[in-house]
């Protein structure tokens, strides 16, 4: 009865972390996409890669989540550059992108 228990809130526990994680990652390709439409840019794939994930403390000192993601893009069709969205939980602390090519 109690192994049943323990498993029942591991899975639990394991869908709720999958759950919030898919939600960082639709707030992480929506920031980057308006951010590459800000620059006039394109994005490529339409897709942002999770990278790592670790814990650290936000501006307040609560414990929160921090992912990476990666994601390319392209300047005038020809090349693709790699760029970086950083969340902390739910807000994103970061967006950087390789220096590109640009047309005038």
């Amino acid at each position: 009865m109690l192994d049943d228990l323990i498993l029942i809130v591991l899975l639990l526990g394991a869908y709720l972390y999958w759950f919030n994680a898919q939600q960082v990652k639709e707030i992480a390709l929506k920031a980057v996409r308006a951010n590459c439409l800000s620059l006039e840019v394109q994005m490529l794939d339409e897709y942002v890669a999770l990278n790592s994930v670790r814990i650290k403390r936000d501006q307040s000192g609560k414990i929160r989540m921090q992912r990476i993601f990666l994601f390319e893009f392209s300047s005038t069709g020809n090349e693709r550059y790699n760029g970086v969205c950083i969340m902390l939980g739910q807000r994103v602390e970061a967006i950087r992108m390789e220096p590109y090519r640009f047309e005038c």
